[in-house]
């Protein structure tokens, strides 16, 4: 499930070794949050429905996986991709490896992929301010309409707690060339 969310990741497979998976495809369904569902349900509280709060939940009611599982209709399919430089990040879809702290999924509606954007937000609990110049390298289903961005923190066991965490308001300014217009709007590119 928590693959699902982030779109593509590391797995450890029980004889240890580390295999890249990436998004290959999707069911057509609407995802739909199961941070949200635990808040609607009253078993999480806004603040609380957070990737920790979200397990906490999950691993003290076992019983209830298949119920939260089921709310989200939206599946997500996989393609085993070889690991190549662990201090890489996946593949976005732009076809280039996201960097830690400086690459965004956004829809490429709103924002072309490959587009520098300026980002001004906070660090969830410390409110510590997070500004910098960022690129639109990759998408994400549950990121459309109005403008908004998934900031990838990372592959690291810290860069997973911050990006558990990581909901924060913020600006976006797209820096785009004076008097070149934005390209006509279209879809993310299927990634292989």
């Amino acid at each position: 499930m928590m693959l699902e969310v982030q779109g593509s990741g590391r797995v450890q497979l029980t004889d240890g070794t580390v295999i890249r998976l990436l998004y290959a495809d999707q069911n057509g369904q609407p995802y739909h949050s199961i941070g949200r569902y635990l808040v609607t349900i009253g078993a999480l509280t806004v603040s609380e429905a957070t990737i920790p709060g979200i397990r906490a939940w999950l691993a003290a009611h076992p019983e209830r996986l298949q119920e939260v599982l089921d709310a989200n209709p939206s599946v997500v399919f996989f393609t085993e991709a070889p690991l190549g430089d662990p201090n890489l990040g996946p593949k976005g879809a732009a076809g280039v490896a996201l960097t830690a702290g400086r690459s965004i999924a956004v829809d490429p509606a709103h924002i072309p992929l490959g587009t520098p954007v300026f980002l001004a937000t906070t660090l969830p609990d410390s409110g510590a301010p997070l500004q910098k110049l960022v690129i639109a390298q990759d998408t994400g289903g549950a990121i459309s309409g109005a403008p908004r961005a998934d900031y990838f923190c990372g592959s690291s066991p810290q860069a997973e707690a911050l990006a558990g965490k990581m909901r924060q308001q913020g600006s976006l300014w797209m820096l785009w060339p004076r008097n070149v217009p934005l390209p006509a709007s279209t879809p993310a590119p299927s990634t292989p």
